[in-house]
């Protein structure tokens, strides 16, 4: 029998989010997006990915309601719903380069030793 706890909604709602971020083509066309909206067009072209795979990322992050689509005639522009996304993402970025520094510290705490 699972605890409450795991299957809290809030938690569950906060696990698909972190899910939905959890590829590296979603975090890159987030970084695309952040200096504003682009088409699909534009998104496939800084990626370099065939148009299906960026419709199919664009769709996961949809579907969380990270990212909104807008019609132009033909063309399908995106934008983040919320700029704190970027927040997120930087805070991230933060949290991989100090463990990164860490990691670093070690390897040349372990080679020093190794030295000696």
């Amino acid at each position: 029998m699972e605890s409450e706890h795991v299957n809290d909604p809030v938690r569950r709602f906060k696990a698909e989010f972190f899910k939905a971020l959890g590829h590296p083509a979603r975090l890159a066309l987030l970084d695309h997006l952040r200096n504003g909206e682009k088409s699909v067009n534009e998104l496939q072209a800084l990626l370099r990915c065939d148009q299906s795979t960026v419709s199919q990322q664009l769709s996961v992050l949809r579907n969380r309601g990270i990212v909104e689509g807008r019609k132009e005639g033909t063309t399908v522009c995106y934008r983040v719903r919320d700029p704190a996304i970027f927040r997120l993402l930087d805070d991230a970025r933060e949290i991989f380069n100090n463990q990164l520094i860490t990691t670093q510290e070690m390897l040349q705490q372990l080679s020093e030793v190794n030295t000696t």
